[in-house]
């Protein structure tokens, strides 16, 4: 135990000097995740007006969500929207459909209050509002009237703490092949999306450049990929960045959610972990099957906090993807006292099976148009396992091919 907590006193600037030198970042600021469900959940569980119990949020499953909502007409369906949006926008396995409705209304109810926040009428027990408040309110406005575009879909919608969020790209309840993106550090419902040079980075970006590649290698299936931000991520390079705090926090929401889509009807996605995102969909692979997810594709992984494929327990094929360029590949691949993520999942000993990422721009440029990342993971996600590029060596995946 001496010699186990001495190397972990070593490592620990070790790994953090890495990460300061490669990310420009020297530290981070400590979240609380956010867990159980969404504002409202007290109410609705109050709720005895259809004179019926309604599923608990907290504890009812995808399952048990998906044949209560399949007993209900459709004026039963519309009066839960109204009264409770934010609980029905954010119940895995409810209908698509009546999940979008609900987080439409939850998102102007939103809005209102932030409006109403920003000309310094805030709600009731929160006192005399800062300028600095009344700031944050107008930019959470503005924030919610950008999703309430008109064709945006969004699956989930949680202003808790720095906001969550999951948003459909194509028609999810036709698709034959889906795709889920889980994001890494400094991801929330403020930079998920957005134009710019590290668009390609974001989670919006990701998914909506995966589904156009996968149209353009397969124009006649039917398509969608989900941007999901369903967990409190790490901001910055600090402790919750090398800890699996936080991922052990998201996992179990990752789960309920791709079991929520199963229950929909939607086909198992492949699941693309980026960066610390990795984390989480390794802590979640014991409790996937492939009804859950296809594939899970980790690019730009600081680890799974396993020392194998085998150490996963899932019987989920894993993938793997790591640019030559991308500054993870300097961060230590080790696990000592909770610190660190462990051994990297494209080295040939780990057991996945690795793809080329030539051409990917480095930590943030996976599935930046033109690279065969892009082209890879597009062909996970559509199953055409023939056509992916193996990295030389990756025994694994010259198999599956």
């Amino acid at each position: 135990m001496k010699r186990r907590r001495k190397r972990a006193l070593l490592v620990a600037p070790l790994v953090a000097g890495v990460f300061a030198a490669t990310a420009g970042v020297t530290s981070g600021t400590e979240q609380t995740p956010v867990t159980g469900p969404a504002p409202g959940a007290a109410a609705w569980r109050a709720d005895h007006t259809l004179g019926r119990t309604l599923p608990d949020p907290a504890t009812a499953s995808p399952e048990r969500v998906a044949a209560f909502f399949a007993g209900l007409g459709k004026s039963e369906r519309r009066a839960l929207v109204r009264r409770h949006p934010l609980t029905v926008g954010n119940l895995d396995g409810a209908p698509l459909g009546i999940r979008y409705q609900a987080n439409r209304v939850a998102l102007k109810e939103e809005r209102r209050a932030q409006l109403a926040r920003a000309r310094g009428r805030g709600r009731a027990g929160e006192g005399g509002l800062t300028r600095a408040d009344r700031r944050e309110a107008r930019e959470k406005a503005e924030r919610y009237a950008e999703l309430l575009t008109p064709g945006r879909q969004i699956l989930a919608f949680d202003p808790r703490a720095r906001g969550q969020v999951a948003e459909v790209y194509g028609d999810l309840a036709h698709a034959t092949r889906t795709a889920v993106v889980v994001p890494g550090s400094d991801i929330d419902l403020a930079t998920y999306d957005g134009r710019g040079k590290n668009r390609y980075g974001k989670p919006a970006g990701m998914a909506t450049a995966l589904r156009h590649r996968m149209a353009a290698r397969a124009p006649h299936t039917r398509t969608a990929v989900v941007a999901w931000v369903g967990y409190t991520t790490p901001v910055g390079l600090g402790p919750d960045a090398a800890t699996a705090r936080l991922a052990n926090a998201g996992a179990p929401r990752l789960v309920r959610f791709l079991r929520g889509l199963e229950r929909t009807g939607a086909p198992a996605p492949a699941v693309l972990c980026h960066s610390y995102g990795s984390v989480v969909c390794g802590r979640a692979a014991p409790r996937l099957d492939r009804s859950d997810a296809a594939d899970l594709i980790v690019f730009g992984s600081p680890g799974m906090r396993v020392g194998s494929v085998q150490g996963l327990r899932t019987r989920v094929p894993v993938w793997a993807a790591r640019a030559a360029e991308d500054w993870i590949g300097r961060v230590p691949n080790v696990e000592v006292l909770g610190l660190g993520h462990g051994a990297d999942p494209t080295d040939a000993g780990f057991g996945a099976r690795v793809v080329t990422a030539a051409r990917a721009d480095g930590h943030s440029g996976y599935l930046k148009p033109g690279t065969d990342s892009l082209d890879n993971f597009a062909a996970i996600a559509l199953r055409a396992y023939g056509s992916v590029r193996c990295a030389p060596a990756s025994q694994e995946c010259a198999d599956a091919r």
